[in-house]
């Protein structure tokens, strides 16, 4: 039994038990990281087909929906392994409690991947029309080949909670002062464009150049903010002791100091310069390389944010 006084939460200790550590730890950090190109790739290919003919981006159409449902499948999986009695998912759906953020988010995600699954049946078929010719199923897909376009505004629409939805539940962990709704959502939304863009700048070596130089735009930017914004957070800390006593994991000196600022630089800092570089000379070499610094940079990034507010004592 000791009595002492934790500064950063100025809670005062009377019973002193073990640190449980880092609860959540990769599986949550690739859940999270998967959900982002989930649902980047939506957002880019919005924009994209906004600007551009289709027939700039020959396969968008099915390539879009093949990374995104391969993506959310494996954020799916990480979210059912990381409830450790994964029978207790069929209660969201038999029994659901729409106040909670789980279960609203469980919903969405569930729909959005359902027409994901959908948009990619079809624009697989369509796409190599020579493939099961003969086949009931590939008939009846190829047959409803008009809904990909019906159900696709719908999709981005949907894109947009299910982005955000692990922000709002990252917020409501208690004394979680890191962890606040409005930074997380946008820092959620910004690691989904860079997240996105990068996953497409592998699929686009046939594309007109412009397209390509749209994605470069939509990667500098999404870099760009999303970098400023942890910055904001890492030299303006005093906001709260709690927040402070977190970040001091990050500063130098740190636990994680090496591999947040390996973070910053292999995906974000870069890569910006280089996405900046190929809006003004098309290299499609350099261009792959900045899409994996980026997804590789955002994976650490994303790591080191999720586990340093569980370092410290909630007593």
């Amino acid at each position: 039994m000791v009595e002492n006084t934790i500064h950063a939460t100025q809670a005062v200790v009377t019973l002193d038990v073990a640190l449980p550590g880092i609860i959540w730890g990769w599986m949550i950090t690739l859940n999270m990281w998967a959900k982002s190109i989930g649902t980047g790739v939506v957002f880019v290919a919005a924009f994209l087909w906004y600007r551009h003919n289709k027939e700039e981006m020959p396969n968008l159409r099915w390539t879009m929906p093949l990374i995104s449902f391969v993506a959310l499948n494996v954020f799916l999986l990480f979210t059912l392994v990381d409830l450790h009695q994964p029978y207790r998912m069929i209660n969201i759906f038999l029994h659901p409690h729409w106040t909670s953020a789980i279960t609203v988010g469980a919903w969405m995600a569930s729909l959005f991947t359902g027409l994901i699954t959908v948009m990619m049946l079809i624009g697989g078929f369509d796409a190599f029309p020579d493939f099961r010719k003969n086949c009931g199923l590939a008939k009846t897909v190829r047959g409803i080949s008009p809904f990909y376009e019906k159900i696709f505004p719908f999709v981005v629409f949907l894109a947009i909670p299910v982005t955000m939805y692990t922000a709002i539940i990252m917020a409501e962990s208690s004394a979680r002062e890191l962890w606040q709704a409005p930074t997380e959502v946008m820092q959620m939304m910004w690691a989904a464009l860079m997240a996105g863009s990068a996953a497409m700048i592998f699929v686009s070596g046939k594309w007109s150049t412009e397209a390509r130089r749209d994605l470069a735009l939509i990667l500098a930017i999404a870099t760009f903010f999303s970098f400023m914004m942890y910055m904001g957070e890492y030299f303006f800390s005093f906001k709260s002791s709690e927040a402070e006593a977190t970040l001091a994991y990050v500063h130098a000196g740190g636990a994680y100091n090496t591999e947040f600022w390996f973070g910053m630089a292999l995906g974000f800092i870069i890569p910006f310069f280089l996405a900046v570089s190929n809006m003004k000379s098309d290299n499609k070499t350099l261009l792959r390389f900045a899409a994996i610094l980026a997804l590789v940079g955002l994976y650490m990034a994303k790591d080191v944010w999720l586990k340093i507010p569980q370092m410290l004592p909630l007593s």
